[in-house]
């Protein structure tokens, strides 16, 4: 990556205050000449692309803290540096946003997975339909689109934050849509199940019903996992798995789901899926290349 060219030095973002990084927020912006720090960019058939979120340049710590109950698969924690600036998706892609680019390209979902509508984020699509969507973006806007790696997707659902949560280190119904039946248990980690064959109803959401992160970023945490571009690490310490020819390769998702415990929602955790795995309670969100 290139460093931002117009950050001089790349701030701490753990050091700074609420204040502080909104004013950082707003400030990028308008270095960069964007018209406010949340944007969208049209589409020539005259729909709206993805709303997008400034998400500045800065340093983070990614993965579980020291104290923090988790599975080994998130640790250790490591220092890592965000050199550009970027634009992310306000919320998951949803289902109308998604039909736009199904009904201009000819793709369909299967017939017998379930689909929902509206602005309930899009579901039953694969790592590579989302990178196709981002593809076609792309060329609709004469943007870069595609998917957050894994440390783009956890610096901005942090959003400063080093804390478990983006709010604090507990998490409460109102913040995140998840399985608030199912105990905390942060230190085991789970094995993927296909929720498509096992129920009819999803309970995914509308999108941006509860309340935002720091940087105005929703349903980070719950509703569906989300994609990224990074392929699946046994840890991060460990390198990625490397693909085998003729198999489908593992990545990572993050963000935890309706269907899914309340650490799930942690900004650490994450799940290995497969790029051609299809669920009820998975989907994506975009980065937008500044």
């Amino acid at each position: 990556m290139h460093p931002d060219p117009v950050t001089a030095a790349l701030p701490d973002s753990f050091a700074l205050s609420e204040g502080e990084r909104i004013a950082l927020q707003l400030r990028v912006a308008q270095q960069l000449g964007l018209p406010d720090t949340h944007f969208f960019d049209p589409l020539p058939s005259g729909d709206a692309g993805p709303a997008l979120a400034l998400i500045p340049a800065g340093a983070f710590e990614y993965g579980a803290a020291a104290d923090e109950p988790a599975p080994a698969q998130e640790r250790p924690r490591r220092a890592a540096v965000i050199e550009r600036s970027f634009a992310l998706g306000v919320h998951p892609v949803t289902t109308e946003e998604f039909e736009v680019y199904a009904r201009a390209t000819g793709w369909y979902p299967r017939e017998e997975l379930v689909w929902l509508s509206g602005r309930k984020p899009v579901i039953n699509v694969r790592q590579t339909d989302a990178r196709a969507y981002c593809d076609w973006l792309s060329v609709e806007t004469g943007q870069r689109y595609r998917l957050p790696t894994e440390q783009e997707w956890e610096y901005a659902c942090r959003a400063g934050a080093a804390t478990a949560f983006p709010h604090g280190e507990r998490l409460a119904p109102g913040d995140a849509l998840y399985n608030a039946s199912q105990g905390f248990d942060a230190a085991k980690p789970k094995r993927p199940r296909l929720m498509s064959r096992c129920f009819v109803r999803c309970g995914a959401q509308e999108v941006g019903r509860l309340k935002p992160n720091r940087w105005g970023l929703y349903d980070l945490m719950g509703n569906v996992w989300e994609f990224t571009a990074s392929p699946w690490t046994r840890d991060h310490a460990s390198l990625a798995e490397r693909p085998v020819t003729g198999k489908v390769q593992a990545v990572v998702t993050k963000g935890g789901s309706w269907f899914d415990g309340p650490e799930d929602c942690r900004a650490a955790a994450r799940r290995r899926r497969l790029e051609n795995e299809l669920d009820i309670n998975l989907g994506f969100r975009v980065l937008r290349e500044i």
